[in-house]
């Protein structure tokens, strides 16, 4: 067995940048984007400060996560432990880029692909060393066989005491580190502005990172810039799946309740369903950066990515809510009987996949939450009986059939604050989720998640929806759908980039 990996020597490391120049020579590496970096901080005050230097890259694990996410398989690990990638099978999707917990992935401007260090693995095939380590001038970087005893590599880090970056990640690193400041291996430990000595960061893109360790005094002086990988696209699409779901949910309650033929109960649940798959589609698709290779998703599939699993409940979901409306539409009530059982179980799935998704994204520990999944479904029900409790102003709706979707939302209202409440103020396991989580609820996102999440989108439709069920008229029930949607975004937008505000390398 061969596991290559690489011992970084920051003992030595002069900051020159040649293995970054080198990298980007021999790879046609485009501007702007980096396979290897070197990052600058500097600790203590003046005139007793000290510059370091940290050289960062993919660090090839031995359970890399964004492997097992790529849900069309253009990242590979190779049998000498190269973590590589296949460009012409990308589909742009980015969740490769989240589940990284060393930002070694980017876009590359021209390709429209993700792609990262993969160890120069057309040398190592001729029996060369990686482009960074031949033109390093101090000899800062070693690479080898780990399993190799008698390596070069397996020799250092046996007499010198190495480190590892988020060795809390569990991944397994191959990238060792010699004589490093902590500070410059754990990105939370330094604060600065997105201003450094050799770039600024757009405005828009710089997050606060004010150190969570109160004794740190080390800050960022030159890095490159990691922007969000997702954005409103995505936010956009957890609310057009979720009222899918949701609509699903509920066709079977709503059917045994208006059994005597209202609309809302036969036919519409149908059609909002798949509306909002529709939409779901033109989201992902919109997010991807190669959207013509979208059906690479159904035709070259990693059946242990949750996004490629997620496809197909999206197709599950299309397929039952479409037989159930043609069912409806055509007075085959027998049919229509017997897939509203259906489209109870698909709706569960089409909500609840994206959790276990998002906690796949192992680089993003905000999204690591165990009540993840029971929330998505739980936000979907809120969502179906919000966008259902609106269309009931402009289709007649029984008594029944009102309070049903009003109890609904007003218990979905309350379990979703619940879930809020636990995940946000609870404990949190790592530095990382308790800074994304104060930068969702304290600091950057703040207004969204107040005013939109929990104003907007809980406190309103809470009392709207319970006035509703006190005195009736269907205005309260769909003004509460209508603000129970627009917070539900509120509250998925800051979630979605506040879990991606917390830098990794």
């Amino acid at each position: 067995m061969t596991r290559y990996g690489f011992a970084l020597d920051q003992r030595k490391c002069i900051g020159c940048h040649a293995c970054t120049v080198a990298c980007k020579a021999e790879h046609g590496v485009e501007l702007g984007v980096f396979r290897t970096w070197v990052k600058y901080i500097e600790t203590g005050e003046f005139p007793d400060n000290r510059r370091h230097f940290s050289v960062l890259r993919c660090n090839h694990c031995d359970d890399a996560p964004c492997v097992a996410v790529c849900p069309v398989k253009a990242l590979y690990k190779r049998e000498d432990g190269i973590v590589d990638f296949d460009g012409s099978r990308c589909i742009g999707c980015k969740a490769c880029m989240n589940a990284c917990p060393y930002d070694a992935l980017y876009i590359d401007p021209k390709s429209q692909t993700a792609a990262k260090c993969n160890f120069c693995a057309h040398k190592v095939d001729v029996g060369l060393k990686p482009a960074c380590e031949t033109v390093c001038p101090a000899e800062a970087i070693t690479s080898g066989d780990l399993d190799d005893p008698d390596s070069e590599i397996s020799r250092l880090i046996s007499v010198v005491p190495a480190q590892v970056r988020a060795p809390e990640q569990g991944t397994g690193p191959n990238v060792f580190y010699l004589g490093a400041h902590e500070a410059a291996l754990n990105p939370l430990m330094v604060g600065g502005d997105g201003a450094y000595i050799t770039t600024e960061m757009p405005k828009a893109q710089q997050i606060k990172l004010t150190p969570l360790n109160k004794k740190a005094t080390a800050r960022a002086i030159s890095d490159i810039d990691h922007a969000p990988p997702w954005g409103w696209l995505v936010s956009s699409y957890f609310l057009s799946k979720g009222v899918a779901a949701g609509a699903m949910m509920l066709s079977a309650l709503l059917l045994v309740i208006g059994a005597d033929g209202s609309a809302l109960a036969d036919i519409v649940p149908g059609l909002v369903a798949l509306a909002g798959i529709a939409l779901t589609g033109i989201f992902l698709i919109a997010d991807l950066k190669q959207p013509k290779r979208f059906y690479f998703l159904f035709t070259r599939p990693q059946w242990r990515s949750w996004l490629a699993i997620g496809a197909q409940f999206i197709n599950l979901a299309a397929l039952t809510s479409l037989a159930f409306t043609v069912a409806a539409a055509t007075d085959s009530t027998g049919a229509r009987d017997v897939l509203r059982w259906v489209m109870v179980p698909s709706g569960i799935m089409l909500a609840a996949y994206t959790g276990f998704l998002f906690n796949q994204l192992e680089g993003r520990d905000l999204w690591q939450s165990p009540l993840l999944v029971p929330h998505t479904v739980v936000n979907a029900l809120l969502a179906g009986s919000a966008t259902l409790g609106i269309a009931s102003l402009a289709i007649d709706a029984p008594h029944d059939i009102g309070q049903a979707l009003g109890w609904t939302l007003v218990l979905s209202v309350a379990a979703s604050a619940i879930t809020i409440a636990l995940d946000t103020f609870g404990g949190h396991p790592t530095a990382q989720a308790e800074r994304a989580a104060h930068n969702m609820w304290r600091d950057i996102y703040a207004q969204r998640f107040w005013l939109g999440g929990i104003l907007t989108g809980l406190v309103l439709p809470g009392a709207l929806g319970t006035v509703y069920l006190a005195i009736g008229g269907g205005g309260w029930l769909a003004a509460a759908g209508l603000l129970g949607l627009v917070g539900l975004w509120c509250y998925e937008d800051a979630w979605v980039r506040a879990g991606q505000s917390v830098p990794l390398s």
